[in-house]
């Protein structure tokens, strides 16, 4: 399986140049900001997307803005690639570095600059973790909405690289709807400001162009974020159904009856079964699906709008309709749900896929997801957030068997090509990195590319940054 993915080639001249470099790189950063030993530059070799790895040439982890625009005019002055990384959660490859690259990692920047509550903002460095800044409000009534399942190690800059959701996107947005501004390194070292406390900007929208970008047009150093008042009150409640299908369907009727509740996840059967082993969460175990939705507001609105819920899921033969009947009990609802990863982890190898579809979709693509995981003799558990359509399907595989990990990649890749032919999108919000990269072409034709890497290239004329990330390798203006 390592090898279905290619990278590019290690450039000759920069390789030759390694202990130069290591020197020179010594006399821009202190000591316990550079790693270049073999041994040390083992954890910085992949990242969440295990089955690639490429030992980089040297880790950088900067401190300050300043540091970060003192290394990447270096690297630019000598054509050195540069690989960003946050916290090293990237699902998709994102962050998996190549041999003639310096990682630059943004864990030590890791402060909490402002908090700004007149304004209902916070900036922070890049390295702030996702819920290290609800915590920070959270006594003050307020939180940042953006809740990746990764939130406790997953960082604010990776975040922004890769436009990151979670469960409560539905209502809230993503990313950049939560983002107000960044401050920004460019290639050769300029640093730039992108917003700011301000609702909007004059000029192009550059920062929507940078959420998103997957570390491709910059090094993100510090970010103002949106905070958002907590609600009066909030109440996640289970819904089991006999089928995925019905399950899908009521989604999709929900939404089209205008209901917006904070969160709509989605477990199929397999996936229950998982996740209450885990968390113990009191999850049904006698039905083939499960939606976790969660509505707020006062204890009348919420009222309201789980009696219009459950008016839809009865003309989809629900099963199962149980409420929370306490903070404990909501706690441990959400605790399997963002547990779902890990404890798949504990009881198979897996693939995490990431596309999104119309919710008028979804029955049919969870119906053919698992017809296409069975064609290649593979077991599929889904987990995902049905609200926005943004499908996780945890392809199981054994990662020790090269043809057991080969057909689970076929697999995710028919799995994908599904969603874009449904009408929907290769990611959600993992991103594309190495792992989608090759299929950009199913979604976008030559002249979209085009003009998707000529974007690019104005960052980054030389493509230093994150090279081989997110682009077909062939067909890329020469740099």
């Amino acid at each position: 399986m390592s090898d279905a993915i290619s990278f590019l080639s290690p450039r000759a001249d920069v390789l030759a140049r390694r202990p130069q470099i290591v020197a020179d790189l010594t006399d821009l950063l202190p000591p316990e900001c550079l790693v270049h030993e073999a041994r040390e530059l083992v954890p910085f070799e992949t990242d969440a997307f295990v089955s690639y790895r490429r030992l980089p040439l040297a880790v950088a982890l900067p401190r300050t803005t300043a540091e970060v625009s003192a290394v990447m005019r270096y690297c630019h002055r000598y054509g050195i690639p540069v690989v960003p990384r946050g916290a090293g959660t990237s699902l998709s490859g994102g962050a998996i570095p190549q041999e003639d690259a310096v990682v630059l990692g943004l864990s030590k920047m890791n402060s909490i600059l402002e908090i700004d509550l007149p304004n209902r903002v916070a900036v922070v460095q890049a390295g702030v973790t996702n819920l290290n800044i609800s915590e920070s409000v959270s006594a003050d009534g307020f939180f940042y909405a953006p809740d990746p399942s990764s939130q406790l190690a997953c960082t604010i800059g990776g975040n922004i690289g890769m436009n990151s959701g979670g469960a409560h996107c539905l209502k809230y947005g993503v990313t950049t709807n939560n983002l107000l501004g960044v401050r920004m390194v460019l290639v050769d070292g300029t640093v730039i400001e992108l917003g700011g406390k301000a609702m909007d900007a004059a000029g192009y929208d550059l920062l929507g162009l940078v959420c998103g970008h997957e570390g491709q047009l910059g090094i993100v150093t510090e970010a103002t974020v949106r905070l958002i008042a907590k609600p009066e009150g909030a109440r996640p409640v289970l819904f089991g159904f006999e089928s995925s299908e019905e399950a899908g369907a009521c989604v999709a009727d929900v939404i089209a009856a205008g209901i917006v509740p904070v969160a709509i996840e989605f477990m199929d059967k397999p996936a229950i079964e998982i996740c209450e082993a885990f968390a113990h969460a009191g999850y049904p175990l006698d039905v083939g699906a499960l939606l976790i939705v969660e509505v707020e507001g006062s204890e009348a609105e919420m009222d309201a709008t789980l009696k219009d819920i459950v008016e839809i899921a009865r003309r989809h033969a629900v099963k199962t309709v149980r409420e929370c009947q306490s903070a404990t009990e909501a706690a441990l609802i959400w605790k399997g749900r963002k547990s779902a990863f890990g404890a798949t982890g504990r009881i198979a190898d897996y693939i995490c896929m990431d596309g999104t579809v119309p919710l008028s979709q979804l029955s049919h693509v969870l119906k053919r997801t698992a017809e296409i995981v069975d064609h290649y003799g593979l077991r599929v558990a889904n987990v995902f957030h049905a609200g926005d359509g943004n499908m996780h399907p945890l392809i199981l595989f054994n990662a020790n068997d090269p043809e057991d990990a080969a057909r689970a990649e076929a697999a995710g890749n028919d799995i994908l090509k599904l969603c874009v032919d449904a009408g929907g999108c290769l990611t959600g919000e993992h991103g594309v990195g190495i792992e989608k990269r090759d299929l950009m072409r199913h979604q976008y034709s030559e002249a979209d590319l085009a003009q998707q890497m000529a974007a690019r290239a104005a960052f980054d004329p030389g493509w230093l940054l994150n090279p081989s990330k997110v682009f077909p390798l062939e067909g890329r203006p020469a740099a």
